[in-house]
Formats: structure tokens, C-alpha cells, sequence
């Protein structure tokens, strides 16, 4: 009998069709599969259906969607049948959600332990003192820290690692049956992408729980996923195993995926471009948020043409060292030389070509353009701020600058929403050279980003590079990229430099022990992988009890 329940799934999603509201179709009826303690891996480019899919299993649609077509089935129940209480009471108890951005999911006025509570509180599960005993429970196997009180802090209090922890916490609060991972890892840095991976996979096998993995990097996917599902413009391109899809994929899309994931091992930026000419030099800067210290003595230079990659986990610096190198915070100690004149320290005693000379292009698109504008706003803002530019100046002006990106004259006239992830990437960058700078700044430009178009994003820079002669500072998470585009690499932690070295050198070894724990932790196209990561760690971690023991 046992055997015969393991086999029923859990989730059936039959002939799924998900559209817009003008009929537009989003996803065109996809069939999904999932039995209990089994995790399927949706991947695809950006628009290719997968948060869709996720959210239809909720049988949830976001504003201007709606699902028009298809069953939903969860444990033998049409979730689609049910009306707007059942579906509420299925929502959380049965399936629940974690997001790529754990930082948005959470409400700041709330402290995490009334979060996490409020789920099992709501549905009846438990009460509220049987609900703070179960999280400090899911605190303590998620492995954060001081877990008896760590409830007691609001979401800016922890790191975006432990929040990312305690949204999966907060997911299981209802020991739900489904997960549905929508990017839970792609905003870490690699050692804390490491971690959560270690524990949801984990997590699923001990409460055997069904989950859907919705990613777009393949490494990643391959440590957790039992079965791939491929998709593109909403369709299913091929499914398979995870071995299968990854070492023998059926269609040429598939095979492109996996390539792109593979090239960054045979490709290495080309110092051909890098001139002798310094443009930056940061001396011996410290910076602060109050009383809390968080650049300590960090010292670096840039060469015109260069890409000076600042590798580390979060919370090490990276974005606060561009934002003491833009002026958006004053250091409280150090230089700051451009082009061989001391910077001003803070941006508005900063003159508009100074301004103008250095840029900054930020993470999330989306956050960073204003959804109220046309491109042709967006873009000609700077050329009409600092070169006193008007009317057909602007316009002429912008639909070059959409020609250097790569993008048609004609969508000047759109705004962001009606652009792709990498499109509204790209819409970033043009704003930045619109202003002609020498140095730009990319804070994580192709994080949020699919496999291949972060590899169109990454052509693109290093072919403006080329042409324009511009000096990058990059702030990534990401080693692949580092290699592929950095000529020269900062390792930072704890607000300080350990290693500043041309990019081969740093990561051909022998390493600093904090660099050599950051290479270890880039995920593999492995099956395997992530199990030998877990077995270096615990055998890591008694060596370290070992060596405690023996001091005391």
C-alpha cells in the first residue's frame, strides 16, 4: 500500500495555458509531473515560462495574467475548482513559495519570527507558541545563527544569506507537501549559494517534500534536480533526467544552454586593449555606516581599458567600495585620484563632468529604470543634462546609442515593461554611455540574467571595450564572468583586500585560503557535485573541532 501512495504524484499540471489579459500566450499547455521527494528543474531563457509554471501551480497568475486553460492537481484536487478560500487555504499549507529576492519578500515592519508564524497560525495548524517552537526548530537546521533568537531581528538585520534561509523556514513553516524554488540562490554570492543549496536539498530530503526548481543556471540545478524540463517562448523544448539533459541533450536549444555554461572554462579576457594609462587609484580608503566599519584600508588601481573585477561574499564591501568611488559615500579615510586629480569626497562637491565621467550600472533593471518613461526619456535625460542637448539632438543622439547596444531605433518610443531582462540590461548600459564616461562601474550586470542572454550582455561590454576604450569596474558574484572578461581581480573580505592580482594568477593558485574557499564553491555541471562539497565541509569542519579541542 505504501508503495503504491509513493507512486501517486503529488502535483499534475495537464494542457497548463497561461495569457495576458489581451490574450498574449505566456505559457502553451505544458504538462507537469511531480511525485513526493522529487525535484524538477525548469529552465529556460528569460520569458521562456518558468516563474509562470510556478506560480500556475499555486494556480496564481500575476496582474494582467490569467490562466486560461488547464488542471492544476494537488493530492487528487483540482486547485482551479476550488473557490478563493480553498485556494487560500491550499496556498502555504500544501505548496509553498520561495523567491529569488528574499529581501523583497519579507515585510520590514515585522519582526522574521512573526513571518515565519504567521502561516502554521493562520491555517490552524498551531497555535503561537507551537509555531515559534517549530521555527526556532527550522532556524536551528537551516543553520543560522544564535537560532533560540534569531526570530527576534526584522529582515535588515540579517544578512541576504540567513534571509534567504529564513524565507525557506518561512515556507516550511506549514510543513507544505511542494516547493516551488523560483531562483532561490541566484542573488548569493558562492559560498552562501553553497550553503542554501546544502540545506534545501537537505530540507526536501527529510520531509520528503516535491519541489519545482526554476532556475537559469545549469551547474546549479544539476546539485539538486532529479528531472529537467526545458522551455522556450512559454513551450516545452525536451525533458529528461538530469544526466541525460545535461551530457546528452536531445535539442540544438538544450545543447546551446549547456555550452554557454561550459565556455567560460576555455575563455579568458584579453589584455590586448589595456593601455599603461592609470585612470583610478584608490589609496589606502576606509569607509563607514555609523559606527560600523565596512571598508577598511582598501587600495586599487585602474588602467584606461581595463576590467578590475571585486570579487567577495556578501557583506565583504563590494557595493560600498562603488559607492565611495561615486561619492554616494564620503570615505572616511583614504584618496581617491581620477585621471591624476584628487576626487572630491562626496558626490554634490563633485562638478557635472566629473559626474559625468564615471557611471554606475546597477544590478536589477528593473529597479534602476523608471517604468513611467520612454526609452527615449531614459536615455536622453543624461544627453540633454550634460551636454545641454535638445529635440532632434536627443532623439538623434538616443537612436545611436540604441544602435551601440544592439537594439532597434523604434523601441525608444517603449518603456521598460515592454522589454525582456536583457533587453532593459542593455537600456542600462546605453544610459550609462550616454553620458560618455571613462570608467563604468557594473555591479552584477548579468546576475538576474539567463545563460545566454548574459553571454550577449558580456559580447556587448567587452565590444564597447574595445571600441570606446572604457575602464570597467566589475562587482560580481560570479567567477565564470570574472574569468571571461576581468583582466585583473580584488578578492575582498571583511572590508579588506586578501588578493590583487592579474585575473590568471589569482585563480591559478597557490591561493589565499579565503580565494581557494571561493573557487571550491563555484558549482560544477556535476551531478555529484554538491555531495563532494557536503563531504569537503564536514571533514573541514572536524578538522576544525580537532584543532579546537587541541588548543583547549
Amino acid at each position: 500500500m505504501a508503495e503504491t501512495e509513493t507512486k501517486q504524484p503529488i502535483l499534475t499540471i495537464r494542457g497548463l495555458v497561461v495569457e495576458t489579459i489581451i490574450g498574449v500566450r505566456l505559457v502553451d499547455r505544458i504538462d507537469v509531473t511531480l511525485q513526493r521527494g522529487e525535484v524538477l528543474g525548469l529552465i529556460g531563457e528569460s520569458g521562456a515560462g518558468k516563474s509562470t509554471i510556478g506560480l500556475a501551480a499555486m494556480c496564481y497568475a500575476r496582474a494582467g495574467c490569467r490562466i486560461a486553460g488547464g488542471v492544476v492537481d494537488i493530492d487528487g484536487s483540482d486547485v482551479r475548482m476550488l473557490d478563493a478560500a480553498g485556494r487560500r487555504d491550499v496556498r502555504g499549507r500544501r505548496i509553498a513559495y520561495i523567491a529569488q529576492s528574499a529581501a523583497a519578500a519579507f515585510n520590514p515592519a515585522h519582526t522574521i519570527m512573526d513571518q515565519v508564524c504567521e502561516g502554521p497560525v493562520q491555517h490552524g495548524l498551531m497555535n503561537r507558541t507551537e509555531a515559534e517552537a517549530w521555527a526556532r526548530e527550522l532556524f536551528r537546521a537551516l543553520d543560522l545563527p544564535d537560532p533560540d533568537n534569531f526570530g527576534n531581528k526584522y529582515p535588515h538585520q540579517a544578512s541576504g544569506g540567513q534571509l534567504q534561509r529564513a524565507m525557506s523556514a518561512m515556507a516550511m513553516s506549514c510543513r507544505p507537501d511542494i516547493l516551488v524554488l523560483d531562483e532561490p540562490t541566484t542573488a548569493l554570492d558562492v559560498t552562501t549559494q553553497i550553503e542554501v543549496l546544502i540545506l534545501l536539498k537537505r530540507l526536501i530530503r527529510e520531509y520528503n517534500t516535491a519541489a519545482l526548481y526554476i532556475t537559469h543556471d545549469l551547474a546549479v540545478v544539476a546539485q539538486v534536480a532529479d528531472r529537467i524540463k526545458v522551455l522556450r517562448h512559454g513551450k516545452e523544448v525536451e525533458e529528461g533526467t538530469t544526466s541525460d539533459v545535461l551530457h546528452a541533450p536531445k535539442q540544438e536549444y538544450t545543447a546551446k544552454l549547456v555550452a554557454v555554461r561550459g565556455a567560460a572554462a576555455s575563455e579568458r579576457a584579453s589584455p590586448a586593449t589595456v593601455t599603461d594609462k592609470t585612470i583610478l587609484t584608490v589609496a589606502d580608503c576606509h569607509a563607514s555606516y555609523g559606527i560600523v566599519k565596512v571598508i577598511d584600508g582598501v587600495s586599487l588601481d585602474v588602467k584606461h581599458g581595463e576590467t578590475v573585477a571585486v570579487v567577495g561574499e556578501s557583506g565583504s564591501g563590494k557595493s560600498t567600495l562603488a559607492r565611495v568611488i561615486t561619492g554616494l559615500l564620503p570615505p572616511t579615510a583614504g584618496a581617491i585620484t581620477f585621471k591624476g586629480a584628487t576626487l572630491p569626497k562626496a558626490l554634490k562637491q563633485r562638478s557635472k563632468d566629473l559626474k559625468r565621467q564615471i557611471q554606475l550600472v546597477y544590478q536589477i533593471p528593473d529597479v534602476a529604470l523608471n517604468p513611467r518613461q520612454t526609452l527615449h526619456d531614459i536615455i536622453g535625460r543624461p544627453v540633454q543634462f550634460y551636454y545641454g542637448r535638445s529635440g532632434n539632438d536627443v532623439t538623434d543622439r538616443v537612436a545611436e546609442l540604441l544602435r551601440l547596444v544592439e537594439l532597434p531605433e523604434n523601441y525608444m518610443f517603449r518603456k521598460s515593461t515592454q522589454l525582456s531582462g536583457g533587453q532593459k540590461q542593455r537600456i542600462c548600459i546605453a544610459r550609462a554611455l550616454a553620458a560618455e564616461p571613462d570608467l563604468i562601474i557594473l555591479d552584477e550586470p548579468t546576475s538576474a540574467l539567463d545563460p545566454l542572454v548574459a553571454e550577449e550582455i558580456l559580447k556587448l561590454l567587452k565590444r564597447l571595450q574595445e571600441e570606446l576604450g572604457l575602464a570597467y569596474i566589475l562587482i560580481t558574484h560570479d567567477l565564470d564572468v570574472v574569468h571571461r572578461i576581468a583582466h585583473r581581480t580584488a578578492v575582498m573580505l571583511k572590508g579588506q583586500f586578501v588578493a590583487f592580482e592579474d585575473t590568471e594568477t589569482i585563480f591559478r593558485g597557490p591561493y589565499h585560503p579565503y580565494t581557494e574557499k571561493l573557487v571550491k564553491a563555484v558549482p560544477e555541471m556535476r551531478i555529484d557535485w554538491l555531495d563532494e562539497a557536503l563531504e569537503r565541509k564536514r571533514v573541514r569542519e572536524a578538522a576544525e573541532k580537532t584543532d579546537s579541542a587541541k588548543v583547549a
